[in-house]
Parts: structure tokens; sequence; C-alpha cells
């Protein structure tokens, strides 16, 4: 036997093969597929008998594919290109042609075939182990197997998407195979978790990266892609396998993708400018399943978070939070909305921290962030508050007034304004109300009013008129604009906001006026007297602005129209007529031109309310006035004018004319005929409300309870009984000093003391054994407590009949104490 294995050995290497005879007949199939010449191709006739073969023997495939593996392996290393060629085109015949359970050990010999290709660094083989393992991972395999690992593979598919080749279009070629490659091994592993994780950081470290590489390689080219060449540009192949392994990733393998997209855009530095990031968001929402839309805004924000990153690059990821933040909100529900709209918020306010401390950063740091620039701090707060808008755009009507009050409930009020910002104080309050306002203001902006009482929460708008008074200018005026924007639910605003001549006719204006509802009339008895209070303070602030009058009429127009019931017409008078009332009197330091200015407020608003409540008597006396103001002093009308240069708004007398202003007995004669009551209108409004000596407290809704009982009085003509006393503060505090005064009998402070301090003693030094006995002794006293109550209530048991028992009718009746808790009640009565 050694003897003839010596001489196969010698055949085999120096006789050609010529006793090929003794080899397995596998081997000889195998064999005769490779021609003479390389350069005639793959014998076709041989191929058939090897491919029947291997159909008709699957337990055979294992070997045939490790003798393939040999030969190619070396005709790699002797340069045999031909030969090459034909191995993987029998491999890939006999790869298609078999379709058997015994496919998995022939795999195992393809992927090692395929290996060598890929380690030779030529691009004519890697082109072809390309093509082999796309044509591989397109067939269903019956029967998965998890003992395959990719690593090699994505490594160097990975490699060639870099590839930097000299000639351009072997470079294309190489990229192409190496996406198509990686295409292939997400769509043959991502099916099925059991099997190789492609989800894995070091996979996805690789495979992301060489997506983003290519597309931004191509991104910005002029050339569109034809339907039918799309595979064959890097840009759009590998935009598509972005889109294909987005739409596969579930909830758990979402930030294995996320993650390298973002360490790709920091490390290339593609933030700024943002077009390239905003398409790679794009194409990751559109691309992911629905209902994990929310997870990709909330990796924005811990981006945003967790790392050091210049102002630009902030505002640009905060432009594209809200490019995806639209795509994403309408699978957004719940917390996650206020998650967002809370981080939004913090990084709102870190900035306006910024630029209160000079770029310091956050309150108590002393080095100062480089690079800082409060222009781009400026934008980044601007475009906060855009992306919060574009946000609330999608968000259904209910989560919009949730995000209304979430944010109100952030805002500083006045009364906290110098303690909001430890380090800044005042300017810092202020700054900081201006910021929240504006992005309240936006999300108003998206909201569409149906209800004030749904619109107006009593938690919202007391606050919300409580910043309204504050001592800037420009907050007043946001607040003036918020209520305009929730309280237009007919488009009216603009037609009042202008600054404009008084018109002779309203019907000009085109308005839109409706009867308001029950639901109204319920929010203007709880809250019109506090919203008028308001309105009568903020007139009075004596660094108004133009915008800031124009923004009090609007919002008095407004009220006309959209909550102009008959209890409401007498408070719009009333208020009408104290600004005038204030604008006359000498008791404070207001500049003539704004006492201009609001004689022209209230010229304009009367003229309005007179001509809504359609009264020719009424109408009748504000035109004259008007019309003698118009020959005297015109300064007393509109266009409001607040400029310095206009001396005609320089001087006015301390006492005007009566016929210049509108006398308010005349107003309560004429509405008093047509069947309004002007009681109201008598008192002054600073003693109808005063809201410093009761903060929080509504006077509105006291009086809302008279009015419903004024309004069940079945006798009009039956005189109305106004309540005897007045539940005001006072009569609160000196009831509750009287309670404390009859109380001062009970035990004194230091006898409390004196107890509190035995009970700790006790307790400090007694044993548990004894604080355990002593607990019983109280328990059996308690319980012999109770049982002696229970005995001592008697019911005499009663008969059927409802008369006492007793055995015989001649004895007297005898009545027997039974136990509460034995006594059987009627079922009706027990709850």
């Amino acid at each position: 036997m050694p003897v003839v294995t010596g001489m196969m050995n010698y055949v085999y290497t120096g006789c050609c093969n010529c006793l090929s005879r003794f080899k397995p007949r596998y081997k000889r199939l195998v064999d005769n597929i490779y021609p003479t010449s390389p350069d005639d191709g793959l014998v076709r006739s041989n191929m058939e008998k090897l491919t029947y073969y291997a159909v008709s023997h699957n337990e055979k495939l294992n070997r045939i594919g490790k003798y393939l593996a040999h030969r190619l392996n070396r005709d790699i290393y002797r340069q045999q290109t031909n030969y090459v060629k034909i191995s993987m085109m029998a491999v890939d015949e006999l790869l298609l042609a078999c379709h058997s359970q015994g496919l998995n050990l022939f795999v195992k010999s393809l992927l090692t075939m395929i290996d060598k290709l890929l380690e030779a660094n030529n691009p004519e083989y890697q082109l072809l182990a390309t093509n082999s393992f796309v044509k591989f991972a397109n067939i269903e395999e019956d029967a998965p197997s998890y003992d395959r690992n990719y690593d090699f593979l994505i490594s160097q598919f990975s490699a060639m998407c870099y590839s930097d080749d000299d000639d351009s279009e072997t470079k294309k070629k190489i990229r192409v195979a190496g996406l198509k490659g990686l295409r292939g091994i997400v769509k043959k592993t991502v099916s099925d978790d059991l099997q190789y994780n492609i989800w894995e950081k070091q996979n996805m470290d690789k495979i992301i990266p060489s997506f983003l590489f290519n597309m931004q390689e191509g991104f910005g080219s002029q050339e569109s892609p034809r339907h039918d060449q799309g595979e064959e540009r890097a840009e759009v192949l590998a935009e598509t396998c972005l889109r294909n392994l987005m739409g596969s990733a579930a909830y758990n393998n979402i930030h294995a993708v996320l993650r390298p997209v973002l360490k790709h855009l920091d490390l290339h530095t593609l933030w700024v400018p943002n077009d390239f990031a905003v398409k790679v968001f794009k194409v990751v929402m559109y691309s992911m399943q629905s209902q994990y839309l929310y997870v990709v805004p909330h990796f924005l924000l811990l981006h945003l978070d967790g790392n050091s990153l210049t102002t630009d690059i902030k505002q640009s990821i905060v432009q594209i939070l809200k490019e995806t933040v639209a795509i994403a909100a309408e699978s957004a529900v719940g917390s996650s909305v206020l998650e967002i709209f809370n981080s939004l918020l913090r990084h709102l306010r870190t900035s306006v921290d910024m630029r209160l401390s000079d770029g310091k950063g956050y309150i108590g740091q002393t080095r100062a962030v480089s690079n800082y620039n409060e222009k781009g701090e400026i934008e980044f707060e601007e475009a906060i508050i855009g992306t919060m808008g574009a946000f609330a755009s999608i968000l259904p009507d209910y989560q919009k007034i949730e995000i209304m009050m979430f944010i109100m409930g952030k805002v500083p009020l006045p009364n906290s304004i110098s303690s909001a910002l430890p380090s800044s104080g005042e300017e810092g309050g202020v700054l900081l109300l201006n910021m929240l306002l504006k992005s309240l203001l936006e999300v108003g902006k998206k909201y569409r009013t149906v209800s004030m009482v749904t619109t107006f929460p009593a938690s919202f708008l007391q606050p919300l008129l409580s910043v309204s008074i504050v001592e800037d200018p420009g907050v007043r005026l946001i607040v003036q604009e918020i209520l305009h924007t929730l309280m237009d639910r007919h488009s009216n605003r603009d037609r009042f906001s202008c600054n404009r001549n008084i018109p002779r006719d309203i019907s000009e204006l085109g308005l839109k006026v409706e009867k308001p509802s029950r639901q109204d009339i319920l929010f203007i008895r709880r809250s019109g007297q506090e919203l008028i209070w308001h309105l009568y303070r903020s007139v009075q602030c004596p660094d108004n602005a133009k915008e800031n009058y124009i923004g009090v009429y609007t919002t008095l127009g407004l009220l006309s129209v959209e909550l102009g019931s008959e209890e409401m017409l007498i408070d719009l008078f009333k208020v009408a007529l104290a600004f005038q009332e204030y604008a006359c009197s000498g008791d404070h330091q207001l500049a003539v031109k704004h006492r201009c200015a609001i004689h022209a407020l209230v010229a304009r608003y009367l003229n309005l309310l007179g001509q809504l409540t359609a009264e020719p008597a009424l109408c009748q006396h504000i035109a004259s006035v008007i019309e003698a103001r118009q020959e005297s002093y015109p300064q007393l009308l509109p266009p409001v004018n607040l400029d310095d240069g206009n001396t005609s708004r320089q001087s006015l007398p301390d006492t005007l004319p009566g016929q210049m202003l509108f006398q308010k007995e005349s107003l309560m004669e004429v509405l008093s005929s047509s069947g309004h009551d002007v009681s109201r209108l008598a008192t002054p409004l600073r003693e109808e409300l005063n809201v410093q000596e009761r903060p929080g407290v509504n006077k509105a809704d006291i009086n809302s309870v008279h009015l419903e009982i004024e309004s069940t009085n079945p006798s009009p003509l039956a005189t109305r009984k106004l309540p005897m006393e007045e539940i005001t503060f006072a009569s609160f505090k000196s009831q509750l000093s009287r309670t404390m005064v009859d109380n001062h009998t009970g035990p004194s402070l230091d006898e409390d003391r004196v107890r509190r301090q035995k009970l700790r003693e006790k307790f400090q030094n007694s044993t548990l054994e004894q604080l355990a006995v002593e607990a019983d002794q109280r328990n059996k006293k308690l319980h012999e407590t109770m049982q002696s109550i229970l005995d001592s209530v008697v019911k005499s048991p009663v008969s059927p009949a409802g008369s006492p028992l007793r055995p015989d009718p001649t004895s007297p009746f005898q009545f027997k104490s039974v136990p509460t808790y034995e006594m059987k009640f009627p079922e009706l009565t027990v709850y």
C-alpha cells in the first residue's frame, strides 16, 4: 500500500493526472468543467453533468464545494483569472440548482471562496465575489443557519464602499459592488433575530457610515438618475439601502442606526450647512415604521443635551428637529410630546443664561465658552421657538392646550421675576419671560379656538393676565398678541389691529359677529371682570408704546364681537369711561402724548360699541364728541402717534371742555332707556375689583352666583334684594382672629412641647418589651370600651307585625337588650 500511495502522488504531480480514473467521481466531474485552454470558458456539457450529479446526490454538495474552493484558491495563487471565473460560474449554477437541506454545507464553501476573492485585492475578483454573494442573498433558504459569521464580509464590503481607485469607472463599480454586498448581508440577516445579529454596534459602525459616505459623495449632483440606472449610481443605491435597513428596524434596533448617523455627522462636520443632514433624517423618518417615529426627535434632543456643541451646530440641529418633528408629531402621543417641549424649553433657558452671562454658559460657571456668538444664540432661540410651533401645528387641539398650559407653568410670574435668574435679576427674568411668551404665542397660532371656557382655564388665564401688567412693554405686547390669537375665532383681528382713523360706518370693516354661546356667557361671568381690570391696569403703564395701545384696543374689540353679551356690554362701556377718567385725572405723571393716545383709544372703541349696539341716541352722542374733537382737538382722535416730533400732541389743557368728553350720565340715560341695567356703570372700576389685595381671587365667580339668583325672579317688576353683607378679605381675616381667640383656652404651646418631649424620652429609654406590653394594654382597654358602648345600645326585638314580643297575651311586655351589631336591619336601609 505505501508503494501504491507513493506512485499515485508521483503520477498526480508529474504525469498531469493521467490516472484521474482513481479520483472520486465528484472530483472528476468538477475537473471536467475546466477546459484545456482557459480562454474557452466553461464546458457547458460537463457542467450539466455536474449539476445533475449534485442534484441527485445532495450529500456530495459539501465535498463538491470544498473541491471547488481548493481549485479556486490554487488558481488565485497562480493568477489564472479565467479559471477563477469558471469556478465562480460553476458555483453560481450549483447554488441556483440545489435547493435542499444540504445547501447549508455548500454555502460554507461558497463563503470561503468569496472571502478568498475579496482578500486578493483585485477589482475584478471583488466584482466576481460580490455578484456571487448577491445571488446567494436572493435565495430564500428553507432552514436558516445560525452558525454563519459575516464579520469579514462586512469589513470587506464596507472597505469597497470607500474605494479611491485612480480609474473613475473602476472606482464607481467597486463602490456599487460594496453597497450591493452590504445590502445582501442586511437582507440575509435582518429577517431572523436568531441568525447573525446585524444590529450589533461593531457592524452598524461600518455599514451606516458606508451608506452616508456614498450619499454625501453624490449629494448636490444636478444629474437626475434614470429609473433603469438607479442601481448603478452609488448615491442612489446607498439611499435605497438605508431606507431598506430603517424599514426593517424594530424599536430596540433603532438606536443602533441613529447613533452611527449622529456620530458620522459630528466627525465629518456635516451639521453646518445642514442640507445633507436634513436629507438623511428625512430618509430615516420616512422609512421607519410609523409607531416609532417619535424616537428620532428624542435622539436628536439627547444629542443636543449630551455634547458640547457650538451655537451654529445647535441651531442647525434644532432646524433639523423642526423638519423631522412635523413628520413624527402624528405618531407622538402622551408624555413624549411634553418631554420634547420640556427639553426645548430647557435649551431655551440655557441659551438665555448664556446671553446674560456673556458666554459663560450655565449660571455659576466661570470659564467662558469658546466661540461664543450672541447673534448665534438669538438665532438659536428663534429656531427653538419655530420648532415648537412646527410641532404644535400637527398635534390635536387638546394637546395644544396642554402644551400652552405646560409652557405657562414655566413662565416666572411678576412677583418672582427678580429671582428667576440668580445672577441677572430683573433683566434675566424679563428676557426669559419674553422668550417663553414667544414660544407660547407660536403654539397659540396653531390652535383654533372653539370654546373660550376650554381655551382659557383659570390655571392658564390668571397667570397670563398677571404677566400682562409687568413693567416691560414688550412683554405686555406679547401677552396681548396671545390673547388676540386665542380669542379671534372669526378672523376679525386684522380689522382691529391697524392704526387708522375712526370709520363712519363699521360695516366697512367687514366684521363677523355671532351671538355668544352659553359657554361663552359662563366664561364672561367667571373671568370677564378680571380680564377687564388687567386691561385697565395695562393702559395705566407710563412706558406704553403705540403698539401697546393698539393691542389693548384690539383685545377690547375682540371681546365686543366674540363675547358681546348683555352682561358684558355694560362692563365694556365702564372700562372705556374708566380709561377716559384716568387720562383726565391729574393724580399721575402721564405724558401728554400718552393721554392723547388713551383718549384716541376711547373714542375709537366707543364708536365701535355704539354702532354694535345700534342705538341711535348713543351713536349720536358719540358722533357729536368725535366731531367736536376734530374741530378743536384732533390729537384726541386716532390714529395713535407717540412721535416726539409731533408738536400737536405735546400740549393739552389740564381740564378738557365737557363737549370733548364722553359723558357718563348721557351714556347711562341712553342705555337705561333701552332696557339695560346701568347700576354697575356708576360704580368705580377700582372699587369693584382689587386684585392686588386679593391675588388669585376672582370676584366674577361670586358675582355670577348673584346673577343666577336674580335671573330666577319670576316678576321683572319685583324689587331685587341685594346681599346684606359682602364677603371680603377683611371679613375672613376678622373671623379667623375671633376663632383663634376662642381657641386660646386650649393647651398652650409650652404644654404641647412638654408632652412631645415626654413621649420622645419614653421611646428612647423604654425597651421593646415594655412598649409592647403598654400597647397591648391600650388595645385591651380600647376593646373593652368599644364593647361597653355596643352593649349599651338597646333595642327591643320587633315582631313582623311591628309590636314587641310576649309569650302570653295576659303577661306584660318583655323587652330584651340586643347588641347593635346583632340586629337585623331592613335591606333597603343598609348602605
